[in-house]
């Protein structure tokens, strides 16, 4: 896997996980206390993201991070 398929990988489980969680990315933002472009360029593979920043997305989403970079949804 590239790194591109891991980033969009990373973008579609969010999007999803934001989606059941009935957050929009500027509460997930807040939440975790970044800008909601941020998020938005997570969700769309745009943006490289950090462990840091992945395990603050999981903990938000009250979620394993595994769940984040799993293959199906």
């Amino acid at each position: 896997m590239n790194d591109n398929e891991l980033l969009h990988r990373i973008a579609l489980n969010l999007r999803v996980e934001r989606t059941i969680k009935s957050l929009t990315q500027a509460q997930l933002a807040e939440i975790i206390d970044v800008h909601e472009k941020y998020i938005g360029k997570i969700e769309t593979g745009k943006q490289n993201i950090t462990v840091k920043t992945l395990n603050k997305l999981a903990n938000a989403l009250n979620i394993d991070i595994c769940r984040l970079l799993e293959l199906k949804n």
